[in-house]
């Protein structure tokens, strides 16, 4: 019996019609980033049925990743991680269309990344933050919706951001600042409520100021951050009500049982915004004290 579409995603009518799930069919999503939070992304929007997907990533598994990457095992080990993705996504469903990026995004290709894409789902590293400001200014510039989810700690804060509204830009506030400031101000422009610096027992396993650096992530919080960036997806490509946008914000933190709608005019210009940059600055730089 070969593979069928109607079949193969059947069980997500009554949550979506026969008529939405066509349009998820016929629905282009962009992914930048496939390690942490984006190889999770990419699998359950490929699993609720999204039809065509422009994919990258530059990096290859290693075994660092195995605590949180859903491509990641020994067999992959050393593969370049589009290439296991695009497998993976094509496996799940073999009748849509997949263009891979495996050189990373740059100011190059990133037209024809973005092309004829309906949303940019945002999973690159923390630190890359020049190409992630490109891809969000041109998502803005085409009118293309586009949406972060990300883990902290064993939880996830998610942010988007709509054509029309504010934009990554006028929310994050980076030109001007030096590269830790940068780093700083997209951790407490994500998660502007921080309620994940209440467990963290080892401060020092977070550092800011080295390009490429690791810090702590769990695989909680990646599932976490795909169940809460994909619902939202669904909704804005179906046009389905409401959905959180910039200046607001929507954190939960399954550890602490609490969630948090935040609001924050003006974005990192905002009082509170500005105190938990400073109050990050402070609690990192004492260690583990």
């Amino acid at each position: 019996m070969g593979f069928d579409y109607n079949e193969a995603f059947s069980r997500n009518i009554g949550w979506v019609t026969e008529e939405e799930q066509i349009k998820l069919k016929n629905a282009k999503v962009a992914i930048g980033g496939l390690g942490g939070v984006g190889g999770d992304h990419a699998i359950v929007l490929a699993r609720l049925g999204i039809g065509h997907f422009h994919i990258s990533d530059m990096d290859a598994y290693d075994y660092v990743n195995f605590n949180r990457q859903a491509g990641a095992n020994v067999n992959t080990v050393g593969k370049d991680k589009s290439l296991v993705m695009e497998e993976t996504l094509t496996s799940i469903n073999p009748s849509g269309s997949l263009k891979n990026f495996p050189s990373g995004i740059s100011e190059d290709n990133l037209d024809e990344f973005l092309d004829g894409v309906d949303l940019y789902v945002d999973s690159l590293d923390i630190f890359k933050v020049d190409i992630r400001r490109k891809v969000f200014q041109a998502c803005y510039d085409k009118g293309i919706p586009a949406i972060s989810a990300a883990p902290m700690g064993m939880g996830t804060a998610m942010m988007c951001f709509l054509p029309n509204k504010m934009s990554f830009e006028e929310y994050f506030c980076l030109d001007g600042v030096d590269f830790e400031e940068q780093i700083l101000r997209f951790v407490v422009g994500m998660s502007p409520s921080m309620l994940q610096r209440h467990y963290l027992v080892k401060k020092a396993s977070v550092n800011f100021t080295e390009k490429d650096s690791k810090v702590p992530s769990t695989c909680m919080g990646i599932s976490l951050a795909a169940g809460v960036l994909c619902t939202n997806a669904l909704k804005i490509l179906l046009g389905r009500g409401d959905v959180i946008h910039a200046p607001q914000g929507l954190h939960f933190d399954a550890y602490l049982n609490k969630l948090v709608k935040t609001n924050r005019p003006g974005g990192n210009k905002h009082w509170k915004q500005r105190f938990m940059c400073w109050y990050l600055k402070r609690l990192l730089a004492k260690g583990d004290d």
